[in-house]
């Protein structure tokens, strides 16, 4: 008798069934099997044994899905560690890594067989076996050629389809003959022909693709990777913003699928990054697949398995998510855009982090792997200064374009001097006059949407608030209502001061809504788009923006973050950052780094072709370092003197963050809890512990959190620091004061 351990989506261990040897079950197999008394499970069979565990009695595992196994032993061993580092259950794992329809469950079988899914196939034709050497095939043409021209056409193409794709058993794709299906379906019934469904697979050819061409600095960036990769370093491609990074990724990528290796490039976001994809595409036609949250359960599903029997020489282009695709040949893995904050799951566990776990993927499979940014995240910069990375850099940008002049707005100059219309400096209203008049475009970046980030009663000081996540409301004027942007909770407007009943409710600061209507004022004449969480709620709704902007039919984008991402527009001469100061005002130690990051990617959008650009930032602080090293372009200056600050005060990535978020429905009963943790906390790690505390968003959909972090440094030893952690964990779950009490832990919070 075989025993096997399975892993379930759940939050639980491994649990160990009986296995039928006549059910053919191996080591990565998806399985279905029984999990209590009512409930049926998608399975993923971690190992097998001869050898009973000490248990009673013993489940037997029910049937086998799909004819391939779904992990590889170098997902299994990817799995292990997430679950490892990131301080879960590799069932937690499972849940995240399988698209929803790949790992059914139902209260019955006969329900989990209706939900599940299988391997997208497609018919397949061949010629009668008797029919495909070429002597058959000439004999018979010559013998039937007149009496029936078309079917011996058909017969003939099928059969140099064969020849030209190098198919050994004479079979090709259906959708590739010229034929009707009246035509195949008479071929068929006179024994000519062949058909068959088949399991769909990209099969890798070998040949070259149209690479782009090099300027002399990006051929000497790509060959510092290719360097770097044969002594097997992870590569950092630091190159300002139009610089040509794409264009060495490009080769990277075709020297993979050329040797018939498997390629994974993530992006922050798939929707954002539309014409790169689009462009992959179009190079590498056939071989391109992608990946991310708005394609549809059943294409993510279809997608997986098909991956699942994949011989490789794909291109996977996915978000963070895409490092659980099914990847048999990897050879490279690119993190495009990796400081992005994108990267990091933060709502459920694993709370991995997308550009780390690329790293370790690498390492697993032994693929090669470039990281890529025009402004690195801290932590993979001071790997690059400790040798530990490959540091390449791009200073200049890729032909004609040059980079953009910065200018810093004084928005308190402005208003002593009468040089300001609402939110809108001098500066910047001349700069879109001149940018109109020429037929260029422009970007505002407001990072809020909205039309106004809450609104106050002059009177007495009282502001709307969500009742169940403690954040004041927004005002959104096209729909007369405020929402909370946490949990969607609406009211309408109020004219009149719940508090005070007095009509004397004024707005507070502005959103992107309220920037589009005053500039609209301001330019009568100009076509005016927003780009925000508003109003690109599909992605429908988001191409449509773009390609208005991208075709010359919008003058001016308004947008929050969105519009700082992965566009690569070449009639765009300004940039306007409308409120520099609340990016720099965060509560947070990372507050300049992220501040930089954004600021110089959307000041990137500006000059992409061949007159300068012009990028112009309102601030209060026009002395700031951040601003400053903005307007200088000096990434150095800004990561240096951030490395230097965090080093005296211990912060990442001099240390890690370990941080742990209490959640109840009762204030005073988690306050005890995370006071009393914390306790025990500090009976193991002393001073490393900080708090707790109240997070910024203290209440959130009902629940009341509290927030305790502890702070490990690099030099000591995170398995430990963990193993220690969980101990501690576990002790407080086992208390009474923690009944009822949420425990999510984030390692390497952001």
């Amino acid at each position: 008798m075989l025993y096997a351990q399975v892993v379930l989506p759940l939050a639980q261990p491994m649990y160990t069934f009986t296995v039928d040897e006549t059910l053919g079950v191996g080591v990565g197999d998806a399985v279905v099997v029984q999990f209590g008394s009512s409930r049926y499970y998608t399975g993923i069979v971690w190992s097998i044994t001869t050898q009973r565990p000490e248990y009673p009695r013993l489940k037997p595992i029910l049937k086998r899905l799909y004819t391939t196994p779904l992990l590889t032993p170098e997902a299994q061993r990817l799995w292990e560690w997430m679950a490892d580092y990131y301080m879960c259950s590799i069932g937690e794992v499972m849940r995240l890594a399988l698209p929803s329809l790949a790992k059914p469950s139902a209260a019955s079988l006969g329900e989990l067989d209706d939900r599940s899914i299988e391997p997208p196939t497609e018919r397949y034709i061949a010629l009668s076996e008797e029919l495909r050497t070429e002597e058959a095939l000439t004999e018979y043409v010559a013998k039937h050629s007149r009496r029936a021209p078309r079917r011996c056409t058909t017969m003939d193409s099928i059969a140099a389809l064969a020849f030209e794709r190098g198919a050994t058993d004479g079979f090709v794709p259906r959708r590739l003959v010229d034929a009707d299906n009246d035509s195949i379906a008479a071929l068929k019934r006179s024994g000519l022909v062949v058909v068959e469904q088949r399991q769909i697979t990209r099969h890798a050819t070998e040949g070259d693709f149209l690479r782009p061409t090099l300027s002399e600095a990006q051929e000497r960036a790509l060959n510092t990777i290719r360097e770097a990769h044969a002594t097997g370093k992870v590569a950092l491609l630091h190159g300002v913003t139009g610089s040509g990074k794409t264009e060495i990724y490009i080769h990277l990528i075709a020297d993979a699928l050329s040797q018939g290796k498997d390629v994974l490039m993530l992006v922050p976001e798939i929707v954002i990054t539309t014409q790169l994809v689009e462009r992959l595409e179009r190079i590498f036609e056939g071989r391109t697949t992608t990946y991310h949250s708005r394609l549809t359960a059943l294409r993510r599903g279809h997608t997986f398995l098909r991956l699942a029997a994949s011989e490789g020489g794909e291109l996977i282009v996915g978000v963070r998510s895409a490092v659980f695709l099914p990847m048999h040949n990897a050879g490279l893995v690119i993190v495009d855009e990796e400081h992005d904050a994108g990267y990091k799951q933060t709502d459920m566990q694993p709370r991995y982090n997308g550009r780390d776990t690329a790293v370790m993927m690498g390492m697993i499979y032994g693929a090669k792997v470039v990281l890529g940014s025009a402004t690195p995240s801290l932590e993979s910069y001071l790997n690059a200064l400790a040798k530990k990375y490959a540091y390449v850099e791009l200073k200049e940008r890729w032909g004609e374009g040059t980079l953009p002049e910065v200018v810093v707005s004084d928005t308190i100059r402005a208003v002593k001097r009468g040089e300001r219309k609402t939110h809108f400096n001098l500066d910047l209203i001349q700069d879109i006059e001149r940018t109109l008049h020429n037929g260029d475009q422009a970007i505002l970046f407001q990072n809020r949407r909205g039309y106004a980030p809450y609104i106050q009663c002059r009177t007495c000081g009282y502001s709307p608030r969500c009742p169940h996540c403690n954040v004041t409301l927004t005002q959104h004027k096209a729909t007369r209502h405020m929402e909370c942007h946490y949990c969607g909770y609406t009211i309408p407007t109020p004219d009149i001061c719940p508090n005070c009943d007095i009509k004397d409710m004024a707005l507070m600061g502005f959103g992107t809504e309220k920037a589009v209507e005053e500039i609209s004022r301001l330019f009568p004449e100009a076509r005016i788009d927003r780009l925000d969480g508003d109003t690109s709620t599909s992605e429908t709704a988001f191409r449509n923006i773009v390609q208005r902007f991208e075709s010359g039919q919008t003058d001016i984008l308004v947008g929050t973050q969105i519009v700082t991402k992965g566009f690569d527009f070449g009639g765009v001469s300004t940039v306007g950052i409308l409120n520099a100061d609340n990016l720099l005002s965060t509560p947070d130690f990372r507050a300049s780094e992220r501040a930089f990051q954004l600021m110089m990617q959307v000041a990137g959008r500006a000059g992409r072709r061949n007159d300068r650009g012009r990028v112009i930032i309102q601030t209060s602080q026009p002395k700031h370092p951040v601003i400053q090293q903005i307007a200088a372009g000096d990434y150095h200056a800004m990561a240096h003197g951030e490395l230097n600050e965090r080093k005296t005060f211990g912060y990442p990535p001099y240390s890690r963050l370990i941080r742990l978020l209490l959640r109840h429905d009762t204030y005073d009963v988690l306050h005890r809890a995370a006071h009393h943790m914390a306790q025990l906390l500090r009976q193991k790690f002393g001073g490393r512990v900080m708090g707790p505390v109240s997070p910024a968003l203290e209440m959130l959909r009902g629940e009341h959190r509290a927030e305790i972090a502890v702070k490990i440094e690099c030099g000591g030893s995170m398995k430990r620091a963990r193993t220690m952690l969980r101990d501690v964990v576990d002790r407080c779950h086992a208390e009474s004061c923690f009944k009822g009490i949420k425990i999510d832990i984030d390692v390497d919070a952001w």
